[in-house]
């Protein structure tokens, strides 16, 4: 009897053992955590989407006032509550069932605004969803908010109808942009996913910036159609997240060909519906690593965090390689990014104009002649964004589409950078290179007016114009801090289509260094601490 008795005590430890929930705090839950609670019926849609609202409430209006949000959705609340409806009744949609989500104010949305952060599209409500937008409400996702970018998706995180976004790590310093107001966003804990568009380095250098992941994919893998163009030869849609299984979980949900953006063309049969099988933690054991120290040598904390990520990555077991890129590559590839981008734009954006409502401008020319109108800001704060501005002009007077100026570059320079990163590749046997994609602190606000990004394609000193001339595809990860406390990124290149690989290198990479942190001027509320893993007795 006894035994019998020690038995039962004991199976039923076990049994309440097992039913424990497991504390985890929000900004630490990954999707799938989340994903896990609500199906078990530990969390509702509904209060996900309250608190996140609440860190708007807290964080983006009042207190640290990160001003990242444009745009909030007044029907949120009323969504999360029918998906939460609908998870009890059908099940599950995807993944993203019930989970919030951001966007940068150039993707079009049929029932919100779309500006581009723009006095010139202010209250701009678009045709229909764009095709992203459409795939995240199929998956069940709640869109949140519309958020802050650089104008036009280009210069630093400012713009004439949105303002100056904060960096949350530092307040006196930039997000940097474009996707700046994504980057802030998602590092303040407003959402748990974001979506960014990258150009010449729009998706990477937030991420960097802010401490978070962001990922480039490779040209074509993510439909444009919908989005305010800048450059059609560069531009893709990118996810922003905490971490690199939520890109991950997202990327799977959002690729594939769109018969409305002829570049998705390239992904048919190369799109993959789910790239979570390639997160694993020893994914580094084996592989061979490039390191691109030409970007180096601007920052020695910097370095350091370089040095350092290099040491993470020999301990659990990658072979690490020093590559020269060619010589020529490093000093062409800011006039060939761009002589091709500085010509698309006035052309690609007067074919979305075409497609607003009257009452908005039609060409690059009318919206020049309207921002003459408005030399002082309004009551309401909205206001000329000078640098933005002026940069028009230049795009206006840009070489035209037949000029061999621009067709040079777009047909024989722009696959010559292909095959020359190819070789690189191949040469050494590589699965990534490595480079810091800042390799020096974000700008100071008061300093620059957080204008830096402006310099088309980064300048020399940034390595980022390499995936956006090839159209490769690049993950940045958090690697570190400096001393002053702000973030360092790592950027992991690809060749084309090897979003798995550098997801899975990446992955094991955040495993192995843990190297983000929740910014300081953005800490957590009351009730943010949730129960995940019970199960219901």
């Amino acid at each position: 009897m006894i035994k019998h008795l020690l038995c039962a005590l004991a199976l039923s430890w076990t049994v309440a053992a097992s039913c424990q929930a497991q504390t985890v705090d929000l900004d630490k839950a990954t999707i799938a955590q989340l994903r896990a609670a609500m199906d078990a019926g530990q969390l509702t849609s509904e209060r996900l989407v309250r608190l996140s609202l609440a860190r708007m409430d807290a964080y983006d209006d009042k207190g640290p006032q990160i001003n990242a949000v444009i745009t909030r959705n007044p029907r949120a609340l009323a969504e999360a509550r029918a998906l939460d409806a609908e998870l009890k009744a059908k099940g599950r949609r995807s993944p993203l069932h019930g989970i919030p989500v951001v966007l940068k104010d150039n993707f079009d949305t049929a029932d919100l605004a779309t500006t581009g952060g723009s006095i010139f599209l202010e209250g701009s409500i678009p045709p229909d969803d764009a095709f992203l937008v459409k795939k995240l409400r199929e998956a069940g996702a709640v869109i949140l908010a519309k958020v802050n970018l650089s104008e036009f998706a280009s210069g630093g995180a400012y713009s004439s109808l949105g303002g100056q976004t904060r960096n949350p790590h530092d307040l006196l310093r930039s997000p940097l942009g474009s996707s700046g107001g994504t980057g802030a966003a998602i590092a303040a804990g407003y959402a748990p996913l974001g979506l960014g568009t990258d150009t010449g380095g729009s998706v990477r250098w937030p991420a960097a910036a802010n401490g978070i992941v962001g990922l480039r994919p490779t040209h074509g893998l993510l439909s444009r159609d919908g989005i305010i163009p800048l450059s059609l030869s560069f531009d893709t849609a990118g996810p922003l997240a905490r971490n690199v299984s939520d890109v991950a979980v997202a990327l799977g949900l959002l690729a594939g060909v769109d018969p409305a953006d002829p570049a998705t063309a390239k992904s048919q049969g190369r799109a993959q519906t789910d790239y979570t099988p390639y997160l694993k933690a020893d994914a580094l054991k084996g592989v061979r690593i490039g390191v691109a120290r030409d970007f180096m040598g601007q920052d020695a904390e910097f370095d350091w965090v370089m040095e350092a990520s290099i040491a993470v990555m020999k301990a659990a077991g990658a072979t690490i390689v020093d590559v020269r890129l060619p010589r020529w590559l490093i000093e062409s590839k800011g006039e060939f990014y761009s002589a091709v981008r500085m010509s698309e734009f006035p052309v690609q954006l007067q074919a979305y104009l075409a497609t607003l409502k009257p009452g908005y401008p039609r060409t690059l020319d009318e919206m020049i002649e309207r921002s003459y109108r408005l030399p002082a800001p309004r009551p309401d704060g909205a206001g000329p964004n000078a640098t933005r501005w002026s940069l028009l002009r230049r795009e206006q007077a840009s070489v035209a589409l037949t000029d061999p100026a621009y067709t040079a570059v777009r047909d024989q320079a722009l696959p010559l950078v292909v095959a020359a990163l190819d070789g690189v590749f191949t040469a050494n046997r590589l699965d990534a290179i490595i480079y810091p994609p800042l390799a020096e602190r974000p700008e100071l606000i008061s300093r620059t007016g957080g204008t830096r990004a402006a310099t088309p394609g980064g300048g020399a000193s940034s390595g980022t114009n390499l995936a956006s001339l090839s159209g490769f595809p690049e993950l940045v990860v958090p690697a570190g801090f400096t001393t002053d406390q702000l973030p360092v990124g790592l950027s992991f290149i690809g060749r084309a289509f090897d979003e798995g690989k550098i997801l899975g290198i990446g992955y094991a990479f955040e495993q192995a260094t843990q190297a983000r942190r929740q910014p300081v001027h953005t800490p957590p509320l009351k009730g943010e601490a949730l129960s995940i893993g019970a199960r219901k007795p």
